[in-house]
This record gives structure tokens, C-alpha cells and sequence, in this order.
């Protein structure tokens, strides 16, 4: 380059400043006229998303919420894996506006947690496909420290004797050769909680991993922790071990499968006690099932109620206790061979408070009658609290008068079975609704039913009325009753009946059979949406296979619920009262 002057020449410094000018139009030019006015990339918008991903993944996780309210809403059975959403694919119009297509694809079927328990059923070679049972290990507050403070569980009986032998109680002697000589006990009505759970830990399909559990059993002792806060306690007292196990439930992973609806638990009492409606300080009872999560759940007890759905009628536990086959086989051969001199008998107290009750007239009847044997069990009778003077009374009666007792059931209508004599029933409720997993759904088979309105009126002759039974009949159905004495019995819970199926045995089955069906149901989507929860006892008559309810005969007897347990400040909770009126006087 030549130099002039030491300057570079005019001409070249202009174009070099025209030549910069002009890039820098041209930069300008695109970028606010050409790119601007074009729609963004597919590429630009997916960096965009990848960089919003990439920042959410690195902020940290909220915590899980622990729900310890049982008031919260449950959630739906949890899945192995969400299925994909429904998709829809839009077809592109061209040039011309055309209708757009839309193409649905089937939504992946669900796969649920539980798919894998129903799945071991199909497992031919293995004896326990389809009936493992999981069972929680709940802290002791919920059932052995109970038990250590056995004293305190009841205001008049020292629940501590019954406590023995697995909670079967003291030994019976066999002195007036009324029993058998082995597997007899003193067993208090209300000790369910303790044997079942005994019973469980027998149980041949226990498993330790909950996903292949056709059922999950909760071994909480309800029944003791209602009775020991009745009396005396306010209803935050009564109240606290349940929604302490709620909340304690709520937290389990294996909760979180059907939310709770493969749970069942025992409460070794009536229903009434665990159905408190209001939180006034005077109502009675807890309300373990009126809590939305223990709904859920099923709950085991010795008188379920016919207007809800999650509790189920188990045998009150009687006096036998068989360790094997041949103590039931050589039972049921003795009651066979009985003479049985009486045509009916009764064992039981008048209810003068109850203007309801008819055992004022079955006691006249029975008095009356040459052909009746009374057990009068008022406050100067001890005899009605013999194990040996009530089984022998049954034991040489043809028929045995089972109406209500201060509830609809009572322990007696067992004891009767077991001595081969045929209940008679005055009300369906005191077994008919009731005891549908142990007994047939026809009455006829093993009982005979006679409504309570008649003797009420006095239009009915108990003697007439089972003096018109053909003897052919009364032996077929004594027969019927004798062979269901294994279904009604809870065998020794420190052996196991080999080939018998006893009441825990019945009662297992039952829920493992609900559960399946319920978990089938969700995965065919078939669940009853039109189930009337106040008819609950017409669904538990229905037989395999049937859905469909509609009028019965016994509709009378139960529509109108407040009548017996339905308005817990009404008789039924009276019914409830009476019943610990009636254990103080057994044991006083």
C-alpha cells in the first residue's frame, strides 16, 4: 500500500465505511422483517420444553402429605402402572376447510397392585393359591397390652380367668357326665378377639409378603377396647384406640392397595357398641364403624347390623372346643342317640322394661305346659349360669325357644345347636340375617320360625304349633342341626381339625370369597353401583350369582331401622346397656 502522507486515500476509507453500513442493514433487515414474521421451529420448541423439564427436575420434591384424618376421602385401589390417556389424532386439512377426523385408540387395560394375589390362585400346585392371609404387626397398644390389664375390661368380671388357654377359659369338669371328657371350656361369650387371632396364628397360608394376600386381617382387639371405656368415659376416651389404628393404617403401603377394602378385623361384641351416631357425651359406645376409612374395612362381630354393610355375624363362642376330628365326630354321634323327653324348653329372664319382648309369654307358656322344661334365669337363679344345667337341659329337649335377647341375638341359640336341639326363632333377625356364612340361607332346614307378633297377641300355642311338626320332619331337621355343630364351634387355637371346617375356618373363607369377588369386579368394572346400603340384609340372602333385590317377607320386621339400632339414643342402644346389665348379673 502506498502512503501519502502517512494517510490511507479518501476513496478506500468511504467504501469501507459504505460496505460496513450495508452488513449491518442487511442483519437488521432479516431479523425483524424475515424471521420475525415465520411461525417458531418444531426444533426451537422442543429445546424450550427440554430446558423447562430439565429445570422442574432439578427442584426438590415436596414431601408425601401423611393423611392421619380418617375423615379424608379414601383413595381408589392403587395401579401397578397409570395406563396411557386416551389419545385423539387429528388429520391435517389442505388448501380447503374439511371436517377434522378424529381416531380414538383404546386405553391400555389397568393393571392392578392386587392382580398378583389373584393370580396365585391359578397356581394349581401350590395347596395355599388364593388364601394367603397377611397379618399386621400392630404395636401392642392395640391388643397384648389389653390383655396384661385384663382386670380392667370389664366393671363387674375379672377377665383375667378367661384369658387362659388361649382365651378359651378354665377347664370344665365333667362330673354329671354332661360333656365329653376333653376339649370343654368356661369361655366367656365375648372372647372372639382373643381366639380368632389365636386361631389365625394357626392358620396354614400365612404369608409375610402382602402382594400376594388375598385378605389382610388386622389383629385388633375392638371388642376389649370398647368394653373397658363404656362406663364412665367420655366419648374422646372411647373414641382414641380407633382412630389411633386408622391413622396407624392409613400409613401402611398395604393399606394403599384398595384403601383398606381387603382389611377385616374381630369385635367380639354386638354391632351397637361400635355404632355411637352423635358425639354427645350420653350416646353409647364408640363409632369405629361409622369412620369413613373403617367402612372400608369388614369387621367380624357377634351381631352385625341389617342396614350396613361392613360388619358380618360370626357364633358367639360356646363351651366346645375340639382339638381334632373325632372329639367333633364322637359329639355328633352322642347327640344323636339322646333321649329326649321334652317337647321344647326355655333358659332365660322376662323383660318387663322392654314392652317389645315376648319372653313373658314364652315363660307362661313354658309353666303351663306338661311338656316344657324352664330354666328361670332371674336374680336368685344361678342354675341359667351352669354350663352343665344349661347343656343338660337342651340336651333332653326336642325344640329350644331362642327369642331376642337384649339385643336381636343371643349366645344361647349356639348352645342349643351344639346339644342337637332345634332352635326356634321368633324374629329373623336373631339368626336368619345374621349367621349367613355359617348356616343355610333355608331356615326350614335347621330351625323353626315362629313370628313374634302372634305370641305377642297371645294368638299362638307354642306346644300346638311344634306338636304339628311330623316326627319325620323334627328328625330330619334335628339331623340338619347336628351336622352344622362343626360350623358353629371355634376348635381348640392350639390345634387344628383335620378334615372339619370350623367357625373360623367358615368366617376366613367368607372373606377371602368377598375380597375376590370384589377385586374381580373392579378390574371387570362390574361393581354394584346401585347398592342400597339400608338393605344390606336382602343382599346377604341372595344366592351365588344373584345381584337383583326386591320385595321379601321380612320386610316388615325390618323397615323401619330406628326400631332396633338404627338411632343409637333410641332401645336398640338400650338393647346395647341391658346387655352389660345382663353380664353384671351373670357374674355377680
Amino acid at each position: 500500500m502506498e502512503k501519502v502522507g502517512g494517510k490511507p486515500p479518501q476513496s478506500r476509507l468511504c467504501f469501507l465505511a459504505t460496505l460496513c453500513a450495508m452488513f449491518w442493514v442487511l442483519i437488521f433487515y432479516f431479523h425483524f422483517f424475515v424471521i420475525a414474521n415465520e411461525p417458531a421451529s418444531a426444533g426451537a420448541d422442543t429445546a424450550a420444553g427440554a430446558a423447562a423439564s430439565i429445570a422442574r427436575a432439578e427442584l426438590p420434591l415436596p414431601e408425601p402429605e401423611r393423611v392421619s384424618d380418617p375423615a379424608v376421602p379414601l383413595a381408589p385401589p392403587a395401579l401397578v402402572s397409570e395406563p396411557p390417556p386416551t389419545t385423539a389424532t387429528v388429520a391435517k386439512v389442505e388448501e380447503e376447510e374439511k371436517p377434522t377426523a378424529v381416531v380414538h385408540q383404546e386405553a391400555a387395560p389397568r393393571d392392578y397392585a392386587f392382580q398378583r394375589a389373584l393370580k396365585t390362585a391359578e397356581n394349581k400346585s401350590d395347596p395355599c393359591g388364593g388364601r394367603y392371609i397377611y397379618v399386621h404387626e400392630l404395636p401392642p397398644r392395640f391388643n397384648d397390652d389389653m390383655l396384661r390389664e385384663c382386670e380392667r375390661l370389664s366393671l363387674w368380671t375379672n377377665m383375667c380367668k378367661f384369658m387362659s388357654n388361649d382365651g378359651l377359659g378354665p377347664p370344665l369338669g365333667n362330673e354329671e357326665g354332661v360333656f365329653s371328657n376333653t376339649g370343654w371350656y368356661a369361655t366367656n361369650q365375648f372372647m372372639v378377639d382373643v381366639i380368632f387371632r389365636n386361631r389365625m396364628k394357626q392358620y396354614e397360608c400365612l404369608t409375610k409378603d402382602s402382594s400376594i394376600a388375598a385378605a389382610v386381617f388386622v389383629p385388633f382387639y375392638a371388642g376389649f377396647d370398647v368394653a373397658r371405656y363404656l362406663w364412665g368415659h367420655n366419648i374422646s376416651t372411647r373414641d382414641a384406640a380407633s382412630l389411633d389404628l386408622i391413622d396407624w393404617l392409613r400409613k401402611r403401603p398395604e393399606w394403599n392397595v384398595m384403601g383398606g377394602r381387603d382389611h377385616f378385623l374381630v369385635g367380639g361384641r354386638i354391632a351397637w357398641d361400635f355404632r355411637r351416631l352423635t358425639d354427645e357425651e350420653s350416646d353409647w359406645g364408640n363409632k369405629l364403624l361409622f369412620m369413613p376409612a373403617a367402612k372400608n374395612m369388614s369387621m367380624l362381630v357377634v351381631e352385625s347390623s341389617p342396614w350396613n354393610a361392613n360388619d358380618f355375624a360370626i357364633p358367639y363362642p360356646t363351651y366346645f372346643h375340639p382339638a381334632k376330628d373325632a372329639d367333633v365326630l364322637l359329639w355328633q354321634d352322642r347327640m344323636r342317640s339322646l333321649e329326649r323327653p321334652w317337647l321344647f324348653s326355655f333358659a332365660g329372664a322376662p323383660r318387663p322394661d322392654d314392652p317389645k319382648s315376648i319372653r313373658s309369654q314364652l315363660i307362661d307358656q313354658c309353666r303351663t305346659s306338661s311338656v316344657c322344661k324352664l330354666l328361670e334365669c332371674d336374680l336368685g337363679e344361678s342354675k341359667c349360669h351352669s354350663p352343665s344345667a344349661i347343656m343338660n337341659m337342651f340336651q333332653s329337649s326336642l325344640f329350644c325357644l331362642q327369642p331376642q335377647g337384649d339385643s336381636y341375638t343371643r349366645r344361647s341359640a349356639f348352645d342349643s345347636m351344639l346339644a342337637g336341639c332345634i332352635p326356634v326363632f321368633f324374629h329373623p333377625g336373631s339368626a336368619y340375617v345374621q349367621y349367613t356364612w355359617h348356616l343355610p340361607k333355608n331356615y326350614t332346614r335347621y330351625s323353626v320360625f315362629i313370628p313374634e307378633d302372634g305370641v305377642r297377641k297371645g294368638n299362638v300355642s307354642i306346644e300346638d304349633r311344634l306338636k304339628s311338626i311330623h316326627p319325620d320332619m323334627v328328625k330330619k331337621t334335628r339331623e340338619e342341626v347336628i351336622s352344622l355343630i362343626p360350623r358353629v364351634i371355634y376348635a381348640d387355637p392350639r390345634s387344628k381339625l383335620e378334615t372339619l371346617k370350623d367357625a373360623f375356618d367358615v368366617s376366613v373363607e367368607a372373606i377371602i370369597s368377598k375380597v375376590t369377588q370384589l377385586r374381580r369386579d373392579i378390574i371387570e368394572d362390574h361393581e354394584d353401583k346401585d347398592f342400597v346400603e339400608e338393605n344390606s340384609w336382602k343382599y346377604d340372602l341372595l344366592e351365588e350369582g344373584q345381584r337383583t333385590i326386591g320385595p321379601h317377607e321380612w320386610d316388615p320386621f325390618f323397615s323401619k331401622p330406628k326400631d332396633k339400632g338404627g338411632d343409637s339414643t333410641n332401645p336398640s342402644t338400650n338393647a346395647a346397656k341391658n346387655s352389660w346389665k345382663n353380664e353384671q348379673r351373670g357374674h355377680n
